[in-house]
């Protein structure tokens, strides 16, 4: 068990509070582990009608898995720290198909493994506080947890956008990204959730829910990825590799090429093709097999050198200057990348 995780009955809700907050209600394995475990009893519990998950304090929903702790485990043991994956990618794909409506609060930071307990609900509500991103590429990783199968189906490109260059996400860009189903202010916030838990939820219970959500939404604003959609769309889509996207964000000369360019010269070239390869896939495999197919990669990323090196530089030196090995995207060929997403025999993530 753990005290970093608490579970709780209000009228008709199961209610989950991230209690992790010093590290920003970050996932760890038990964590994981619980909350599949707490949602797999409220599924067949009829007195439950919907779950709301939530993070304690007001600067963090959840700011992504324990790296830390996979950093150091699996230095010496990548088949260990592979299993809080499997633990959380099994909770992945319960949330996605959970029978009954599942409310995220993602008010405040919401990245890497917060995005997996929250994305494939029902309903996602932003705050003034909500910020998103997928920086894995940043630190040797690829947007997980059910990454390849939501972000590939974002309009314009906007999925591979965020994918490969870790872009953060305000409320609004949320909303209009499709990241968000509902925004509602920070002042508002609290009575929305006094508002939900008060609710009698009959046998209409999402609509029950949306009626609530839409009564508390509010207007986020002008939303800055609006601004680039069109470059995006122009520069991001219809690629059927990662150079040629890359020739493309090179012959053009906006600013947002420029920008963008400037950014992906920092990230992983194993991680930027592996998040390509990633994105392609994904777009067309349910969301099990996207799950299958991450857990594939994750488990051998975890054997190579590009994780170890990005959590060095970013995280635990803070020296910004991670040594990527392959050090270009010239470097790796196909038959590197289709290594990652190998089946694995024996070692395969089983769903449910």
């Amino acid at each position: 068990m753990t005290d970093k995780i608490e579970f709780t009955q209000i009228g008709d809700w199961g209610v989950i509070t991230l209690q992790n907050e010093k590290a920003l209600n970050a996932l760890d394995w038990d964590m994981a582990k619980a909350m599949r475990a707490q949602l797999m009893k409220w599924a067949s519990d009829k007195s439950i009608k919907a779950i709301l998950v939530r993070g304690a304090g007001d600067r963090a929903f959840c700011a992504g898995g324990d790296i830390r702790w996979l950093h150091e485990t699996a230095k010496n043991d990548p088949a260990h720290a592979s299993e809080f994956f499997r633990e959380e990618y099994r909770n992945n794909s319960l949330i996605y198909h959970y029978p009954k409506p599942y409310v995220a609060l993602i008010d405040g930071i919401n990245m890497g493994g917060g995005v997996g307990i929250s994305v494939h609900g029902d309903f996602r509500v932003a705050g003034d506080a909500t910020l998103f991103a997928m920086p894995e590429t940043g630190i040797g990783l690829f947007p997980d947890v059910g990454g390849g199968h939501f972000m590939p189906r974002l309009h314009d490109g906007v999925g591979l956008y965020y994918a490969l260059t870790g872009a953060r996400a305000k409320a609004a860009d949320c909303m209009a990204a499709g990241i968000a189903t509902h925004y509602t202010s920070d002042d508002q916030y609290a009575d929305l959730e006094k508002a939900l838990m008060a609710a009698k939820l009959g046998d209409h219970a999402h609509a029950d829910i949306e009626a609530i959500l839409d009564r508390f939404a509010g207007d986020p604003g002008h939303a800055p990825i609006n601004d680039l959609r069109a470059d995006i769309k122009r520069l991001f889509s219809d690629h059927d590799t990662l150079d040629g996207l890359m020739k493309a964000l090179s012959d053009d000369n906006s600013a947002f090429a420029a920008d963008t360019l400037k950014t992906l010269s920092r990230m992983s070239p194993t991680s930027m093709r592996i998040t390509f390869e990633q994105m392609k896939r994904g777009g067309a495999f349910d969301f099990d097999e996207v799950m299958k197919m991450e857990f594939r990669v994750v488990r051998r990323i975890m054997e190579g050198n590009d994780f170890f090196e990005g959590v060095r530089a970013q995280i635990l030196d803070k020296d910004r200057n991670p040594k990527w090995d392959p050090e270009s995207l010239d470097a790796i060929t196909d038959e590197d990348i289709a290594y990652y997403f190998n089946e694995l025999g024996d070692a395969e993530l089983i769903l449910p």
